[in-house]
C-alpha cells in the first residue's frame, strides 16, 4: 500500500506552522505510543508513523522536498524516517536536522507501572524500553529506577557558609520516618539544591532507587547579612570615635578582628576586611567583610556635656545637609 500523506498522518493543513506540526505530533506520539497501548501492535504502527512523517516536516529543508517530490523524493533515503523496526532514525535521533523531544514531559504519569509523578528519569526510561523493541532486542533498555523525592531544609547560617553536616528527618510511603546525614558543602545559599543519590522512593523489580532532591533554606544570622560571598555586620561607634577615629574589635567568622575607623566617620560609611567573608571553595573566590558604621547618639546628656557639644558646634559650624535641596 502506497504511504498516506504526512499532513494527513499528523491531522494538519499543508500549510501548518513548525508549532502546529509540533503540536499534532506530540499529541499524536502521546495517544499511540506503545507503552499507552501496550501489546498493541497498531498503536505501534501509527507510531511509527506519525513519527516518520514528524521527522520530515519538522525540518525545512525536508518538507520542502517533500512538498515538491512527496515521499518519492525520500527513496534509499534513512533520513524520511522508521521504514523498519531498526531504521536509521533511532540511530539519530536528537541530532541536527531532526528535534529532540524529552517523551518524559508527557509520558512522566505512565512510569512505575502506570502510577502518576514519575520524574524525568522515568520518562527517559519508556523512551529506552520503545527503541529497545522497535531495534528487535538488539539494544538492552535502560532499566527504569524509583521516584526521586524532593524535601526541604533549614540550615544554620554559619553550617552554609563554612560547610558541615547536618540530618533531615524524611517519612517514608510506609510511614515509617527515617534520619539522614546531608553533607553541606562551603558556601552554599538559599534555593541551592543538594541530591542524596539513592535515597528517593524503592525502584520496582530489583531496579535502583531513585534520588532525593534538597532544597536548602538558610536561616538569617542574629548580626551577620550576606551578599554573595560577601558579608556585612553593623558596628555601633560613639560620637567620639566617629568624629576623632578609633580602633575598635568587630566581629568576624573567626572571632573579633581588629581595625582601625578613621576620623571623621559617618553613620553608613562601610569598611572592608579583605578576606573575611565567605570561604574560598569549589574554585570560587574568598569574599569579603564589610563593617557597616553606625553612629550612636547619647540619649541622656547633663548639663556640661550640652555646654561641651554646643561649643563644638558653635566651632566647626558644619551644615551637613547643604547644597542637597
Amino acid at each position: 500500500m502506497p504511504e498516506r500523506d504526512y499532513y494527513e498522518v499528523l491531522g494538519v493543513a499543508r500549510d501548518a506552522t513548525p508549532e502546529a506540526i509540533k503540536k499534532a505530533y506530540r499529541s499524536l506520539a502521546r495517544k499511540h505510543h506503545p507503552d499507552v497501548n501496550p501489546g498493541d501492535k497498531a498503536a505501534e504502527k501509527q507510531f511509527k508513523e506519525v513519527q516518520q512523517a514528524y521527522d520530515v516536516l519538522a525540518d525545512q529543508e525536508k518538507r520542502s522536498m517533500y512538498d515538491r517530490y512527496g515521499a518519492a523524493g525520500f527513496e534509499g533515503m534513512a533520513a524520511a524516517g522508521p521504514r523498519t523496526s531498526a531504521s536509521e532514525w533511532t540511530a539519530r535521533f536528537g541530532e541536527p536536522g531532526g528535534e529532540a523531544v524529552d517523551f518524559s514531559e508527557f509520558f512522566g504519569s505512565f512510569g512505575q507501572g502506570g502510577q502518576g509523578g514519575g520524574d524525568a528519569e522515568g520518562g527517559a526510561g519508556i523512551f529506552e524500553d520503545l527503541l529497545g523493541r522497535m531495534r528487535g532486542g538488539r539494544a538492552a533498555a535502560k532499566p527504569r529506577g524509583g521516584r526521586g523525592v524532593e524535601a526541604s531544609l533549614a540550615i544554620p547560617f554559619l553550617t552554609a557558609v563554612r560547610g558541615g553536616e547536618t540530618s533531615i528527618d524524611v517519612q517514608r510511603g510506609d510511614g515509617k520516618r527515617e534520619s539522614l546525614v546531608v553533607k553541606i558543602p562551603p558556601g552554599v545559599d538559599t534555593g541551592a539544591k543538594l541530591r542524596l543519590k539513592g535515597q528517593g522512593e524503592p525502584g520496582p523489580k530489583g531496579t535502583p532507587a531513585g534520588d532525593m532532591t534538597i532544597e536548602i533554606a538558610v536561616e538569617p544570622h542574629p548580626y551577620f547579612k550576606r551578599d554573595g560571598r560577601n558579608l556585612q555586620v553593623e558596628v555601633p561607634v560613639s560620637i567620639g570615635e566617629a568624629v576623632l577615629g578609633a580602633r575598635i574589635e568587630v566581629p568576624s567568622l573567626d572571632g573579633l578582628k581588629s581595625m582601625t575607623i578613621p576620623p571623621g566617620s559617618s553613620s553608613g560609611q562601610k569598611l572592608r576586611l579583605k578576606g573575611q567573608g565567605v570561604p574560598a571553595s569549589g574554585g570560587k573566590p574568598e569574599g569579603d567583610l564589610f563593617v557597616v558604621l553606625k553612629v550612636v547618639v547619647p540619649k541622656n546628656v547633663d548639663e556640661a556635656g550640652k555646654r561641651l557639644i554646643q561649643e563644638f558646634a558653635d566651632l566647626v559650624k558644619q551644615t551637613p545637609r547643604a547644597g542637597l535641596w
